[in-house]
């Protein structure tokens, strides 16, 4: 069954706790929401469609055994969970980067198959889209994933305190804030969470400190 992917590449992982580390990226097209400050819009429309064993033949090229569904939306095509499945079978270590608008539950019966994490990003405010969070994800989560919070400004910050608190997410899985690319400086975020003795994990975007905000595959 074909999924349509807008790009695949081997980088590092310049985000969440596996930041730094060699990466296939699989880039499926589409999503069903529009972020305010989205940096992949590209992959809204293009893609193209390609079977799940060409998609496998790829990746194995490049001798990587840490591998990103991403998007885009990846779980907006209904065909994400068997290409999740196809990777775990053949023993990959998966990370599924979703925005966090749609449920993660079909996913919980992929968890024996192999090493699967779930990056589930809550959208703040400033994504415009806040309104959108299936908050009932929270139930599926497990210490295997990761919580990410995308911070525009310290409206953001307050609201995700208020989400952390609400759902007592400490200690269930790592928590990650990721300050918005030259909206936010690193290092105001950084004064916050000392000050509030936070017990979150700061987030940089290292692809693009390491190439640029506009550079594709990497």
């Amino acid at each position: 069954m074909p999924i349509k992917v807008n790009e695949i590449f081997k980088s590092i992982q310049g985000e969440s706790t596996h930041a730094g580390l060699p990466c296939t990226f699989i880039r499926l097209s589409g999503c069903n929401v529009r972020c305010n400050y989205c940096d992949t819009r590209y992959a809204y429309e293009e893609g193209d469609e390609m079977e799940i064993e060409d998609i496998l033949s790829r990746i194995k090229s490049f001798n990587c055994n840490l591998v990103e569904i991403t998007g885009g939306e990846p779980l907006a095509q209904g065909e994400a969970d068997l290409l999740i499945e196809a990777l775990l079978s053949e023993g990959y270590k998966v990370l599924v980067e979703t925005n966090g608008t749609l449920s993660i539950e079909p996913l919980s019966r992929l968890r024996k198959a192999g090493e699967l994490h779930i990056i589930l990003d809550i959208k703040t405010p400033s994504s415009g889209v806040s309104d959108r969070v299936c908050w009932d994800n929270l139930k599926h989560v497990t210490a295997d994933d990761e919580i990410k919070f995308v911070l525009g400004y310290r409206r953001d910050y307050d609201w995700s305190l208020e989400v952390i608190d609400k759902y007592k997410l400490i200690g269930r899985c790592p928590i990650l804030f990721s300050p918005i690319y030259k909206v936010l400086e690193p290092s105001s975020l950084v004064e916050w969470m000392m000050e509030d003795g936070l017990d979150v994990r700061l987030n940089l975007q290292l692809h693009k400190i390491i190439w640029s905000s506009e550079t594709r595959g990497v």
